[in-house]
This record gives structure tokens, sequence and C-alpha cells, in this order.
């Protein structure tokens, strides 16, 4: 996989629960997951389900799945930003994505919503 800009990164491992599976199935459309890693006043992981790809290009996963990474920083260090739900926020410059980029990533369907996460390291059970 890669973050759009031609580099090569490091292998994805992907864990669906079944719920997610299930859901996958019944979607016209892939879904969209994109995996944010914020530098700012402190580092946040988090991943948004999106209806459109933002000019990026994304990876499938099988038919109905499809993700990218995004690295992304704050000009200023102000908490009152970090504590918005969306801060403004800019893609930051990346030397070498592999560095930075998830080991793992987890997609399950629970009362209605999609949870999403990833990691580095050894997938969390």
């Amino acid at each position: 996989m890669d973050q759009g800009v031609g580099r090569k990164v490091k292998a994805l491992k992907l864990s669906i629960s079944k719920a997610a599976e299930a859901q996958l199935r019944l979607r016209s459309e892939p879904l969209l997951l994109q995996m944010e890693l914020y530098f700012s006043c402190l580092v946040r992981k988090r991943v948004y389900v999106r209806d459109l790809a933002d000019n990026v290009e994304a990876v499938s996963l099988g038919d109905k799945l499809k993700v990218w990474f995004r690295p992304v920083v704050t000009q200023t260090c102000a908490m009152r930003e970090v504590e918005r739900d969306n801060p403004p926020v800019m893609d930051m410059p990346v030397v070498d994505p592999g560095r930075y980029f998830p080991h793992w990533l987890t997609l399950d369907y629970r009362y209605g919503k999609w949870l999403a996460g990833f990691g580095y390291g050894r997938m969390s059970t």
C-alpha cells in the first residue's frame, strides 16, 4: 500500500470481524477508511470512514474496502484545537513513510456504526 505519493511502504495486516464482513457484503460501493496519524501537542491515531477519497490513491483491500494512510500536523500547538473533533490540519511531509505506516488495521461493525483502529507492532487481540 502507498500513501498516494508513489513510495513503497510496509504490508498492512487486516482483521475484519464477522459483523463487518456481513455489512461489507451488503454495500454497493466500497467502504473508504482513512487512517490518520495526527502530530501536534500529542500524537493521536484515528480511522475515519469517508464518503470520498479526497484525491488520494486509496488501495483496494478486496471488492468492498479501500484504505489510505494520512499523517497530518497542525501549524500550532493549542490544546483547544486538539480537543475539537476535527482541528485544522495539513499533510505532514514524510521523508520515509515506511517508518510511520501502520502495521495493522481492525474493522468491526456494532450498533449500526463502523469501528476501526490501527496500530504498530503486534496486533492486540
